[in-house]
């Protein structure tokens, strides 16, 4: 039992059995201090750096000269005129991360989902298929990047020795995007496959057994009673994909360089390249608040899409 007294304290009764002079008083602060490291670590290593961030935005930021003169808009301003060499360049990266994104978020959804159908049966060895899966997840982005690299190449690559084929896939459109999907989807696979696995597992048997007895066949009872149980694993997987793709970087970087003629070359690619190649950090600080800001409203679309309505 608890009470608050007369100057806002609450106080903790004592438990059963127990002396009242034990009872213990809460203070109004003792949330807050609880809160006050994460709060520290979130500001330092969040707010400021967002802050910062913005501010450079508004400046020619180079950070190879002492002088940084406030520019305003200017930057962002450029950016979305067609005219300009950086708007130009940014948009076109724009659109290749709109591609990626596209052409990979559907199959990190689908593919996930029917392989963690599959493991969610009982048969022999259901771990081993499991681990798998998860395995190429545990693969760094470089080691990804280099072997298919080696693999995908038009000209020594296994992919083109072993298929028959003669297939440029790090330079020619489309074969890069399709191998860049591929790639990406074959080493991420694994991780939206487990949360979808935890997200089934969650779902309880009852309701199956139910919908069993009811005579509803394994299609409706996919429909009715898997599909709305994993509503809020499946917000979080397809929130987070669209996230993870739209920040594309590494293998776009390792197997085509960007190639052909900047076509696969991201918005995050773009950024890196302008603020650490070409020092122009107040452009490639305001590229990363527009991309932000695309995000920003692709997560509130993705919340309102999967909404339940049934309780409005």
């Amino acid at each position: 039992m608890s009470a608050l007294t007369e100057s806002g304290d609450l106080t903790v009764a004592a438990e059963p059995g127990r002396s009242s002079g034990t009872a213990r008083r809460m203070r109004p602060w003792t949330p807050y201090a609880f809160l006050a490291p994460y709060l520290a670590l979130f500001a330092v290593f969040m707010v400021l750096p967002i802050g910062f961030g913005f501010w450079t935005s508004l400046h020619e930021w180079d950070i190879n000269l002492p002088d940084k003169p406030f520019v305003g808009l200017q930057n962002y301003a450029e950016l979305f005129d067609p005219a300009s060499v950086d708007g130009s360049r940014f948009w076109t990266a724009m659109k290749a991360t709109g591609i990626f994104t596209v052409a990979s978020v559907p199959l990190l959804i689908v593919l996930p989902l029917m392989v963690a159908l599959l493991m969610n049966g009982r048969f022999k060895g259901r771990n081993l298929y499991r681990a798998v899966y998860f395995a190429p997840y545990v693969l760094g982005v470089a080691v990804v990047g280099f072997v298919w690299r080696f693999l995908l190449d038009g000209n020594i690559g296994l992919v083109n020795h072993y298929l028959g084929l003669d297939v440029q896939w790090t330079t020619d459109v489309p074969p890069v995007w399709i191998a860049l999907v591929g790639v990406t989807v074959w080493w991420t696979l694994g991780l939206n496959s487990v949360i979808f696995l935890a997200g089934l597992q969650d779902i309880p048997r009852e309701l199956h057994e139910a919908a069993m007895v009811d005579g509803a066949s394994a299609w409706h009872r996919f429909r009715s009673v898997t599909l709305p149980g994993l509503r809020p694993v499946t917000i979080f997987v397809v929130n987070a994909t669209i996230l993870a793709s739209a920040n594309m970087f590494g293998q776009s970087y390792l197997i085509t360089g960007g190639a052909p003629a900047d076509q696969t070359k991201t918005a995050i690619y773009l950024i890196a390249e302008t603020g650490l190649r070409q020092f122009d950090m107040g452009t490639a600080s305001a590229m990363s608040f527009i991309l932000a800001a695309f995000l920003m409203m692709a997560s509130a679309l993705v919340f309102g899409a999967f909404r339940d309505r049934s309780r409005r």
